[in-house]
């Protein structure tokens, strides 16, 4: 069978494109792929120590090859009123938030606004405590992400007293 030459250069095309995008492919996967999946994140309960308080916790020195870390943080609603948390969010695309109330998870992953939903409705019952959990992925910058990182969860509420909460990590990235 003999094939013409449009049909010849087509296929020739074909074949190029189908071995470029599976470079592509095999290639981030290799590097730039979530070098993390499958693997537990174990979290880190917060102390009470003096680089470790109920809105702030340091991880001291973290590889980027020990994959991600994660610190909890506990929200008491001391207020005769419940109050709603309506927003959650990060200062980062390399760490999330989830919401959990009795061991239950009750929102996210949330992450950095414009890379997810920051919409939550959430309700916290008077003396109700929640857990926040900071997850922190060290490898999300690559290379270049060495060094001290400082990073953020927000969570806005409806309450007159406290409409914004804050959660700070801490850490010294090594590769």
């Amino acid at each position: 069978m003999q094939l013409n030459k449009k049909t010849k250069d087509n296929l020739i095309t074909a074949i190029f494109v189908i071995a470029v995008l599976g470079g592509v492919f095999y290639l981030a996967n290799k590097y730039g792929g979530n070098t993390n999946e499958g693997q537990a994140i174990t979290p880190i309960k917060n102390s009470d120590s003096a680089e470790n308080t109920g809105t702030f916790f340091d991880f001291g020195t973290i590889s980027m090859k020990n994959g991600k870390v994660s610190a909890l943080f506990k929200f008491t609603n001391e207020e005769e009123t419940a109050i709603k948390i309506n927003k959650v969010y990060t200062s980062c695309m390399c760490t999330e938030a989830k919401i959990y109330k009795n061991n239950e998870l009750m929102g996210g992953p949330y992450g950095m606004p414009g890379h997810s939903s920051p919409y939550s409705n959430i309700n916290i019952a008077s003396s109700e405590s929640i857990d926040i959990e900071a997850v922190f992925d060290p490898a999300a910058h690559g290379p270049s992400g060495t060094g001290l990182i400082e990073r953020v969860v927000y969570l806005e509420t409806d309450s007159k007293t406290k409409p914004k909460l804050e959660y700070n990590i801490k850490a010294v990235v090594t590769k």
